[in-house]
């Protein structure tokens, strides 16, 4: 049985795209990527669960974002009578039906800024699940923060993807060297990642997490035959420094710069 921890994804999507408007957006001048949070929790764990609620007639240009991610998209058509509150409601109702049915789902998480999730966040953490909240600064509830286990901004993360160099699918590096030098900077990235999550990172937990974020990658398309030589090929660079655990048969990876 896999000792990955599993993850539920409950997305307030209106509540979301209002935030990162006003934000002034982060894709482009406006729109929300729900892909840059769901790479950030990928890097925590396994996500067996995304639903987004929203009235999608009000933003169906960005369903095919939703989609391209794997995200179950709820509608919630408003009405004069329920209103916003509608999709707050399903989205209450179908996380505490996942936390008393799943119990082997043990970490949700809830992208909203909402307080009037508080009191289904205290209850999710009393039947042991952890909660790991996310939504946008400016809008956020302090409540809604205090609230959660651990709370990520999506602020945050925008200015973490905006640090990253750039990554093209259309257009990888053609050299030998650039294709090494491609994958050693993803998987630093990685390292940097779990850095600000874990007092150890091993190699273990960076290969685990490397598997889940980018499920397509290639040791052999990269020219390295193991992921230790991947390893052992960032510290010669001066990129980490790597410390050997025998009884583990693994890697101790440190940050050198």
């Amino acid at each position: 049985m896999s000792t990955e921890p599993l993850i539920a994804v409950f997305i307030d999507y209106e509540n979301l795209a209002i935030g990162v408007r006003d934000m002034g957006g982060g894709k482009g001048r406006h729109g929300l990527d729900v892909g840059l949070v769901l790479d950030r929790l990928l890097e925590k764990g396994r996500i067996v669960f995304k639903r987004a609620y929203c009235d999608w007639g009000n933003y169906r240009k960005d369903t095919v974002s939703l989609h391209k991610n794997g995200v179950i998209m709820v509608d919630i058509p408003q009405t004069g009578v329920s209103g916003k509150n509608s999709a707050d409601i399903h989205m209450v109702v179908d996380a505490m039906d996942l936390c008393y049915s799943k119990d082997h789902i043990g970490i949700f998480a809830l992208l909203s800024g909402d307080s009037d999730f508080s009191p289904v966040v205290q209850k999710l953490k009393e039947n042991d699940k952890r909660v790991i909240g996310c939504g946008v600064k400016s809008s956020t509830s302090s409540l809604l923060v205090k609230s959660c286990d651990e709370f990520m901004y999506y602020d945050d993360l925008v200015r973490r993807a905006a640090s990253k160099p750039s990554r093209s699918p259309e257009r990888k590096a053609s050299t030998a060297d650039g294709k090494r030098t491609e994958a050693l900077d993803e998987v630093l990235a990685i390292v940097r990642s779990l850095a600000s999550d874990y007092e150890n990172v091993w190699g273990s937990m960076v290969k685990q997490t490397l598997g889940r974020v980018n499920p397509g990658f290639n040791l052999d398309y990269y020219g390295f035959k193991s992921f230790n030589e991947l390893l052992r090929e960032l510290e010669r660079r001066g990129r980490v420094s790597l410390t050997r655990d025998a009884a583990r048969g693994n890697y101790l990876v440190d940050i050198e710069d």
